[in-house]
């Protein structure tokens, strides 16, 4: 899906957005690096207060986008690529949102390391979240990346993944993480995990 083409967004869907480094180089280079890229999402999704003092002067604030026009469902920053699991509320693509990241992002990356040239690749990805079942296993699919990569031993020791929201370890959640505890009969974090992993047979690949 080329990252331009705006008509196959719709208001009230859910979209698994991801992309990554371009040559697949890595970029998350250090902690700084990971803080930039969540200013511009926090930012770009409810204009959330941001503490740019902590950042570095070339991060600096820039014009948003409507606060509200998006959910956050779930995300995890890898050092080479990113997963955003994000609900479209309005009839302002998520186009608008992954290229203000994106875009801001690539200025911040390459004024710190002295480069030129693209950042990301110039195509992210797009997936229409069709069934419950397909939201659940993208969740699942996205808080498991570091344990997978073999970056953590379980998904809650990662830092840069919306699954310390979901255990209740966060201060000021960020994510919209009913959109997925209300498909289980019990949301408790106990339970939670392992009901999605028994029901893993049921759930459809995308």
């Amino acid at each position: 899906m080329n990252n331009r083409d705006y008509k196959d967004f719709a208001r009230d869907e859910i979209y698994h957005i991801y992309n990554r480094g371009v040559g697949k180089m890595k970029i998350f280079l250090d902690e700084m690096d990971y803080k930039v890229f969540m200013s511009r999402l926090k930012e770009n999704l409810f204009s959330k207060l941001i503490d740019y003092s902590l950042l570095p002067k070339y991060a600096t604030r820039r014009k948003t986008l409507p606060p509200n026009s998006f959910d956050l469902i779930s995300y995890c920053l890898m050092p080479n690529h990113f997963h955003l699991l994000v609900r479209q509320n309005t009839d302002l693509p998520i186009t608008q949102l992954i290229l203000k990241i994106c875009t801001g992002y690539s200025k911040y990356f390459n004024k710190k390391y002295d480069r030129v040239g693209v950042v990301f690749q110039d195509r992210f990805k797009a997936v229409r979240i069709k069934k419950n079942n397909q939201l659940l296993w993208v969740s699942y699919y996205i808080h498991k990346n570091p344990v997978d990569s073999k970056l953590v031993k379980y998904p809650e020791h990662y830092k840069w993944s919306s699954f310390s929201e979901y255990k209740n370890l966060v201060f000021e959640p960020i994510c919209k993480k009913d959109i997925i505890t209300k498909q289980f009969k019990e949301t408790s974090d106990k339970n939670m995990e392992s009901e999605l992993i028994s029901n893993l047979d049921l759930l459809i690949d995308y």
